[in-house]
């Protein structure tokens, strides 16, 4: 019997849409729990492939009357596993093409809200990474905010919306994924923007978004707010006084983490400061948009990530710290591991080194882990 095949796409439109997904995922335990596919309607199964011979309890709890797709890391052992299934007996098995690494790269556009100047403003959810990022739609322009390293459903997006994408923003010099905001500015001749403190060792020209600085996309204004403790650049933006959008600052349930480029105690004074002063004096109307999640369960109902800031003012944990010395304690201590290659990500963010387009998929495998 041959074997059914579906595209990752088509497994994050299901998660997107909160429609049941039963996987058998035949990693390693330790890879599954390091990192798996997620959300709200997932059922999630795990035989290693090199154990599944010798499961067959396992295997008899293994649903048979709905689709089971099968994952792995690249789609080859997912295949196999598939066939071994049908064998069993099992005669409704799709295995997932390109397994978790082409998981890893979908882009699910959401609609957040339309803009008070006319426009709107969307977000675009990789469910496989929990890495969000933005297009800001106006007036025929389009600006894009901490943009994925594929870069072509922005162009797509873009081109069904008969925007012309003028502006490319990074919030920080990233260290978790690589950023196409360089590309995607080079693909349209766009500017591309980055925070100056960020780009020292950057060996490309930007154009520097500095404190107050105001790009316009058509007739929607989005203005700069210094905001360090992630990064020493770090910068938010503030999107027709109606959208926060955070970087990897401010998280739905967590904030950033300052030790990316071994800075941690100095950063995380940064981040106190930023967390509570500077954001606590803004409106708390303002709807914040992270750049990233770490749990499906800030997901709203359509797929989306975000809240207000009064409500993350009242709930988020990392706000709600009395003392500035025991914030600075809970921030440096006891982290996750950092992001699979980061090291070599910045570098590639900072143009010092130019990977292939295998390498740059291997580098951004796992977990986005940006959170405290």
């Amino acid at each position: 019997m041959t074997v059914k095949f579906a595209s990752a796409e088509e497994i994050a439109e299901k998660v997107m849409n909160n429609e049941p997904v039963a996987i058998l995922d035949v990693r390693s335990k330790e890879d599954v729990e390091n990192w798996h596919v997620e959300g709200s309607q997932v059922e999630l199964h795990n035989i290693p492939f090199n154990k599944i011979e010798e499961s067959s309890e396992e295997i008899n709890k293994l649903p048979k009357e709905k689709p089971l797709y099968t994952m792995c890391a690249k789609g080859n052992t997912s295949k196999k596993a598939a066939e071994y299934l049908q064998d069993q007996g099992f005669e409704n098995i799709i295995s997932i093409e390109g397994g978790m690494a082409s998981w890893s790269e979908q882009l699910e556009p959401v609609k957040i809200g339309d803009l008070k100047t006319g426009g709107a403003i969307y977000q675009f959810v990789r469910v496989g990474k929990g890495c969000l990022s933005y297009l800001i739609e106006s007036d025929g322009e389009a600006a894009v905010v901490d943009a994925a390293r594929m870069t072509e459903p922005y162009e797509n997006f873009a081109k069904e919306h008969s925007a012309k994408i003028t502006h490319v923003l990074d919030t920080h010099l990233h260290a978790d994924h690589i950023s196409g905001g360089r590309r995607l500015a080079e693909q349209f001749g766009a500017q591309y923007h980055l925070p100056p403190e960020d780009a020292d060792e950057v060996v490309f020209g930007y154009e520097p978004v500095e404190d107050g600085t105001i790009v316009e996309v058509g007739k929607a204004k989005v203005k700069a707010f210094y905001s360090p403790g992630h990064t020493i650049g770090s910068t938010s933006f503030i999107v027709d006084d109606e959208y926060l959008l955070t970087g990897d600052i401010l998280f739905i349930e967590s904030i950033g983490r300052p030790d990316l480029a071994g800075k941690a105690t100095d950063w995380a004074e940064d981040l106190h400061e930023t967390l509570y002063e500077r954001y606590d004096d803004l409106s708390k109307d303002l709807i914040v948009l992270p750049a990233h999640y770490a749990d499906v369960k800030e997901m709203n109902e359509d797929g989306s990530v975000h809240k207000k800031l009064s409500e993350l003012y009242n709930q988020n944990e990392g706000l709600n710290i009395d003392d500035e010395e025991r914030f600075i304690k809970r921030v440096t201590e006891n982290l996750k591991e950092q992001p699979n290659a980061y090291e070599d990500i910045r570098k590639t963010n900072m143009g010092k080194i130019i990977p292939s387009e295998d390498e740059q998929k291997e580098m951004e495998t796992g977990p986005n882990n940006c959170a405290v």
